[in-house]
């Protein structure tokens, strides 16, 4: 039986450790068929950790599997520290060998900590396309109100990824759209923080994010228009796994920058409860090309902003706050979710120059604009953007 990377050696390898990809990854229509043979080699005590509806998805297979002692918990609605105590407590109960993460991203990095932590394998099974978060050595912790606190580098990929097409097909549409936008953001972000790196694995993480992006960009209209057909099933590949390809890679070292550090900084405004992780990162990629056009003139930004602009009209991509649902949105809100964004420990800062929550401000409110040069943006909170 597989077994996670002890305590004592993850630290001892800190500074040379590099989680690229899980052990191993089953990807096929009906996978799940054959859930107990392959849950088995990892535990015999497994506990299913997932929300209301991606349990119900998985529960016809549950169903059926035999010759294990099989346990089922709640994560919640976020993963937070109150939930995850919540869940060990049914990890110590049930004596869990192993944890079966099934759901979307906080699902899935709630079981991957939660294995973490109990020193258990994990077993990842994602029922929509949305992230890549099946694939990564990484967890998000939320508040219970769903507000971004901080990120845990895992020491180790999950052992087992199964993909199940599908599983993957029963999600909502949305759900698609949103693991493009997450994955789009490998691209923006990485080509940033880290375009100039000599660092070899770094290189690749950066050019398989550009693949990424333009598989993307040329097979995701036909994919949402031809739901479970061939690039349908390559467009959920490059979410889900391809993504995660290029974080495995490029580690710490290849960053997530301002689109996900807005993402970061929406969380803390209720309204945008109701919009998803990916549709949150795909508006954070327009503002942080905006910042890019604003505080460096650069044209190159402008000129893919507006290639993204065209893109998400077609597919469906949030473009504005008011498509976030944050139409009504105040200024004194704007204004905390732009300071959370620009903390001193925010993604923020692998920007090559500095962001205030100002600037970051006018970015926000101006992410369609048709002006690239002028310091003056209609429907800014400030009159004046200085470089």
């Amino acid at each position: 039986m597989s077994k996670s990377l002890s305590p004592a050696l993850s630290s001892t390898l800190n500074g040379s450790c590099q989680a690229i990809a899980p052990q191993r990854i089953i990807r096929a229509e009906q996978s799940l068929s054959q859930c107990a043979d392959l849950i088995q080699p990892y535990g015999q005590r497994p506990l299913v950790v997932g929300g209301e509806h991606s349990l119900a998805v998985l529960q016809p297979y549950l169903t059926e599997v035999s010759g294990l002692e099989l346990s089922v918990a709640h994560y919640g609605d976020d993963c937070s520290e109150a939930s995850l105590k919540t869940l060990g407590g049914a990890v110590t109960r049930h004596q869990a060998d192993v944890i079966v993460g099934v759901g979307g991203g906080k699902a899935l990095d709630a079981a991957k900590l939660l294995a973490h932590r109990h020193h258990c394998p994990v077993i990842t099974i994602p029922t929509s396309a949305a992230t890549c978060a099946a694939w990564t050595a990484l967890s998000n912790v939320y508040s219970d109100a769903g507000a971004f606190q901080y990120d845990v580098g895992l020491p180790r990929c999950p052992d087992l990824l199964i993909l199940d097409y599908e599983v993957i097909q029963t999600a909502p549409q949305r759900t698609l759209m949103a693991g493009i936008g997450d994955a789009l953001a490998k691209w923006y972000e990485a080509s940033v923080s880290s375009g100039h790196s000599q660092e070899t694995l770094t290189i690749a993480a950066v050019q398989q994010a550009r693949v990424l992006r333009d598989i993307l960009l040329q097979k995701s209209a036909t994919a949402i228009a031809q739901p479970g057909g061939d690039e349908w099933r390559q467009v959920v590949d490059a979410t889900v796994l391809m993504a995660g390809v290029v974080g495995g890679l490029g580690g710490a070292q290849c960053r997530t920058v301002a689109a996900h550090a807005v993402h970061n900084g929406l969380t803390h405004l209720s309204p945008t409860r109701s919009s998803l992780h990916g549709e949150k990162v795909a508006y954070g990629i327009l503002v942080q090309l905006r910042l890019e056009e604003l505080l460096q003139n650069n044209h190159l930004a402008t000129q893919s902003r507006h290639q993204l602009l065209k893109f998400y009209r077609e597919i469906g991509l949030p473009m504005t706050l008011a498509d976030l649902g944050m139409e009504d949105v105040s200024l004194k809100h704007l204004q905390t979710a732009a300071q959370v964004a620009c903390q001193p420990d925010s993604d923020i800062h692998h920007l090559p120059f500095t962001v205030t929550p100002e600037q970051l401000m006018a970015a926000m409110v101006s992410t369609t604009s048709p002006m690239a040069d002028s310091g003056v943006i209609p429907g800014s909170p400030s009159a004046e953007v200085c470089p």
